[in-house]
């Protein structure tokens, strides 16, 4: 398929979950499917009918064991956020279907304990997670959606608590 072809495909709805900790600190969670390299926040689709906060808290609540009354909303990105797949991973997701996704990205506190965080759920997408500063997540993540990650934290940098 031509990077033409590729412009044509439509972007797959989702929403982003910063979890911040009381300290300013970031949810992170290490890819099942790509152990020892891919970290990332919490993140899906948006199911049809679902407004994309109820998205974003079932989709933590999917993620990492974390219930919407835990949690605080904060802030959240005012426009869609956009990435494109690089081309080699555009058949092997999503059916070949899309060209990447558009995100409404959503910070919340997290008002638990570490112990409330359960990444082992009936569908895992984590293998380990730990709290990190937001630029180590940056280094963390992988370099398609680096430019996203930089653009949801200076989106969310004043209520970041540090």
């Amino acid at each position: 398929m031509s990077r033409k072809d590729l412009s044509a495909l439509p972007y797959r709805k989702n929403v982003g979950i910063v979890l911040m900790n009381a300290d300013g600190l970031i949810f992170a969670g290490q890819r099942i499917d790509n152990p020892g390299h891919a970290w990332q926040m919490p993140q899906g689709g948006i199911d049809a009918g679902e407004k994309p906060k109820e998205a974003a808290l079932r989709e933590l609540s999917e993620e990492t064991g974390v219930r919407a009354d835990l949690v605080e909303k904060i802030a959240k990105t005012e426009d869609w956020v956009t990435y494109d797949l690089p081309e080699e991973l555009i058949g092997q997701i999503w059916g070949g279907k899309y060209r990447g996704q558009k995100q409404k990205w959503f910070l919340f506190r997290f008002l638990g304990q570490d112990s409330d965080v359960n990444i082992a759920t009936e569908h895992p997408e984590f293998s380990v997670w730990q709290w990190m500063e937001p630029a180590e997540l940056i280094e963390k993540i992988v370099p398609f959606k680096r430019a996203v990650y930089e653009q949801v934290f200076d989106t969310f940098r004043p209520h970041i608590a540090r």
